[in-house]
């Protein structure tokens, strides 16, 4: 009988496990914001400037930060660069 209600205890911790969240940063926006709320942190990147960020930050218990996903980082070379 142990190995029937061990089973039954690691497929009861499976299913109560919480579900992985998605991805909360857009690679189409350089900057991101984070909230800080009752519910938890929340992650929203929509900003194209720090100081865009910042001004809606304001007031709020929210803090701006470069998106680690940003498409656009690192991405082409500049038009006048050449290959060695």
């Amino acid at each position: 009988m142990r190995p029937i209600g061990r089973a039954m205890l690691v497929i009861g911790a499976i299913l109560a496990a919480p579900p992985a969240q998605a991805q909360t940063y857009d690679p189409r926006y350089p900057i991101c914001m984070q909230v800080f709320s009752i519910d938890g942190p929340a992650i929203g990147c929509g900003y194209t400037s720090m100081t865009q960020c910042k001004a809606s930050a304001s007031g709020r218990a929210a803090e701006c930060f470069a998106n680690p996903y940003f498409a656009g980082a690192g991405g082409k070379a500049p038009a006048g660069a050449r290959r060695r």
